[in-house]
């Protein structure tokens, strides 16, 4: 039997409004939410007179490299960064060692998730030129979605064959989470830049190596897909603004056929940044111009973009100082995501009811998970407290990352976590993890 946790004096930030309120937890799930239950007894009681609470923070979108790339992160530390950040659930991609081909790796994932995780997990399938057979097995019910690589990027997982994705768009009723950068267009780009500087290639040319027109090419080619076979499409980490004329505002999330995510690191960042940060910000899509920075803002306010989201990608610092054509694309960024957004919100970019709409509430709808991604009585008891009256400063001593280092390292946020449930364990309390109980494995509810 989970301990009863009673939260009390939270400002709760849930669909749509702020409301102070009083939480009980117990069974592992919200039990009630009134505005005075202090007469309850409970195993633990916070009093979170002055904080925020929402619902956990659901990343769509992280790469915890177990099996095979250990060297780099585990299952077991990247989730315990994600629960120190306010993240309780995940979703992490197939582009491992061995990559998640076949439903027999996909089932080995989700072994170590239940063993190690102390955030709730689910685990993508992974789709290539050759295994159709195995990816058609899925149960829609139990994984979050297919991962396609329409572009290459960390791992030689790239479709490129357009008889394999007109098969799988046309015959799947799973979830396609696609990966969109064009490759012929990266490949001649590339070719130019190595014509050019050799092996002396500056990092600042990323986004014109992996540039506009290949986002934009690549995502219209599976919109197009979606489109013509009415396949359940949803973008990952669109970089650009030109791309936001694929995606539409005009109906609801919930019957919306295509969908988009945006990442953290391209809300944050733009081009002016490779000059200071390098490699640490080098990814794929590529972090560019700041225009495309204020367009994905405006897309996300608007909600053309329906999810914020990570990519955490992390590789060893060892990795990352290599030059331009050896250094790996990927930052890691799930243990800062809540509180970078609320950086923002403390910059007037975005309110406090947008972030829970957009990191918790609209994953939850995107993915149709079941009974997360709101503060409701009767749903699992996902749940973070915030404080945006105290400070929080990235150290290499309080990374979590298997990595150990952060772009921002020395950078000092404006607001803390303080605590972090997860299906109704406070497994993060100011600092401190209790271990004692695991995450659960996603569910989704899909007809």
């Amino acid at each position: 039997m989970k301990k009863s946790i009673l939260i009390l004096n939270a400002k709760l930030i849930n669909e749509g409004k702020i409301e102070e309120k009083d939480i009980f937890i117990e069974n592992g799930r919200f039990s009630r939410i009134e505005n005075d239950l202090s007469n309850l007894k409970a195993d633990t009681i916070i009093d979170a007179k002055g904080q925020y609470a929402m619902a956990g923070v659901i990343d769509d979108q992280v790469h915890f490299r177990e099996p095979g790339l250990t060297n780099k992160a585990q299952i077991y530390t990247e989730a315990k960064a994600a629960v120190a950040g306010g993240t309780t659930s995940f979703m992490e991609m197939p582009n491992t060692k061995p990559q998640a081909l076949t439903q027999k790796l996909l089932a080995d994932k989700y072994e170590i998730g239940a063993k190690d995780s102390i955030a709730n997990y689910s685990f993508f399938m992974g789709v290539s030129n050759e295994n159709l057979e195995e990816v058609l097995k899925t149960d829609k019910n139990n994984v979050c979605g297919l991962k396609i690589f329409m572009g290459s990027s960390t791992g030689d997982m790239l479709v490129d064959n357009r008889q394999v994705l007109e098969t799988i768009f046309s015959q799947t009723d799973m979830l396609i989470a696609t990966h969109c950068e064009d490759e012929e267009t990266v490949r001649e780009n590339s070719r130019l830049a190595k014509e050019k500087y050799g092996d002396d290639v500056p990092m600042s040319l990323h986004p014109e190596i992996r540039n506009v027109e290949a986002c934009y090419k690549s995502s219209s080619l599976a919109v197009e897909l979606a489109k013509k076979y009415n396949t359940r499409l949803h973008i990952l980490h669109i970089s650009t603004a030109k791309e936001l004329d694929l995606f539409t505002n005009k109906i609801p999330l919930a019957e919306k056929r295509i969908t988009a995510e945006v990442c953290v690191h391209h809300l944050w960042f733009d081009a002016t940044d490779y000059e200071k940060l390098g490699s640490q910000v080098k990814c794929n899509p590529a972090v560019k111009e700041a225009s495309n920075k204020e367009g994905l803002w405006k897309g996300l306010l608007d909600d053309r973009l329906d999810i914020i989201a990570t990519d955490h990608a992390p590789h060893t610092w060892e990795e990352k100082q290599g030059n331009y054509w050896n250094a790996p694309s990927g930052v890691p960024l799930v243990q800062h995501s809540l509180l970078m957004l609320l950086e923002a919100y403390k910059q007037n970019k975005i309110s406090l009811e947008k972030i829970a709409e957009k990191m918790a509430h609209a994953p939850a709808v995107c993915f149709q998970v079941k009974e997360r991604g709101f503060v409701r009585e009767g749903y699992f008891a996902d749940l973070v407290l915030f404080d945006l009256e105290k400070t929080t400063t990235v150290t290499k001593e309080n990374l979590e990352y298997k990595c150990k280092w952060s772009p921002f390292e020395g950078t000092t946020f404006d607001s803390e976590i303080t605590h972090t449930i997860v299906s109704g364990h406070l497994a993060y309390q100011n600092g401190k993890f209790d271990e004692s109980e695991k995450g659960m494995r996603l569910s989704f509810d899909r007809e």
